[in-house]
């Protein structure tokens, strides 16, 4: 596709999903087909088309970082390619930040961007400083199961907007999310970044205080360790024939995740108002 063809077109509203990948990424394709069913149109770069032609980032609505073992998580999970992204397309990034674009990183993808500094970002001044991680799993072992999570009510994401209580398989061995300083759990939690979290009972890696996902001050950004285009339609649910015909009177809550986000961009034109240098939710 030429870049004439990957637009926002302001009068249809095609919402553009610029959806990055790399050697070791595997989930590009799920997200991919999730963005669709949800509304979007979706471009899949590999980020080394993207270092070529950072001008791609211009007409992205939405960008989204999937799943996967990037450069086969070689010293920690995601951190080769939080780099590369961090020292050589960081300033596209903030661009698209300032326009307002709505950013998600899913399992590899948060620890991406936690790794390179987009996520938590408490204030403007800290983009591009990481400040937390997602470290090993407490109990030492791959997790690979479906889990119990619940959205905070007063969180600023528009991701998880009116999702409530949900489930959505997680997939990982280093999901634990941690931080140096505990003063930035506090921040996180008074500026209503906690954006997902695991049921009591069910954290499938030792987070602290049950953190699944978080986002930036604005809301847009948003990384999470669960796996919402793995719950875009109602079979994949491990429970769909007990629940019989309530299985398909409700939206998978992945699709839900992601088409809240294709809608925001809908409702704004596609041009969000960039997060203003005053933290939101304070």
């Amino acid at each position: 596709m030429c870049d004439a063809g990957f637009r926002v077109m302001m009068g249809a509203m095609a919402v553009q999903t610029l959806l990055i990948r790399t050697a070791g990424t595997n989930c590009d394709a799920e997200l991919a087909h999730a963005f669709r069913l949800a509304g979007a149109e979706v471009r899949i770069e590999h980020v080394n088309r993207l270092l070529a032609r950072p001008a791609m980032f211009d007409r992205a609505g939405i960008i989204a970082l999937p799943g996967g073992f990037s450069y086969g998580d070689d010293i920690a999970a995601g951190r080769i390619l939080a780099n590369r992204l961090r020292h050589q397309l960081l300033e596209a990034f903030i661009a698209a930040i300032e326009r307002g674009v709505p950013i998600i990183g899913i399992c590899n993808g948060f620890q991406v961007l936690v790794k390179m500094g987009l996520l938590p970002a408490p204030d403007r001044d800290s983009l591009g400083r990481q400040l937390a991680t997602l470290a090993d799993n407490t109990h030492g072992r791959f997790v690979d199961r479906w889990g119990r999570l619940t959205v905070p009510t007063d969180t600023v994401c528009i991701w998880t907007q009116d999702l409530g209580e949900l489930t959505l398989p997680v997939a990982h061995g280093e999901g634990r999310f941690t931080v140096a300083d505990p003063a930035i759990i506090q921040t996180l939690h008074r500026q209503r970044q906690v954006a997902l979290r695991y049921a009591h009972n069910d954290n499938p890696n030792g987070s602290i205080d049950d953190i699944a996902g978080i986002c930036d001050p604005s809301g847009l950004i948003f990384g999470l360790m669960p796996h919402p285009e793995r719950y875009v339609h109602p079979t994949q649910h491990p429970q769909w024939t007990r629940l019989g015909e309530a299985a398909w009177h409700h939206t998978p809550a992945g699709l839900a995740m992601i088409r809240n986000a294709v809608e925001h961009v809908r409702a704004t034109d596609g041009a969000s108002p960039a997060p203003s240098a005053s933290v939101k939710g304070q």
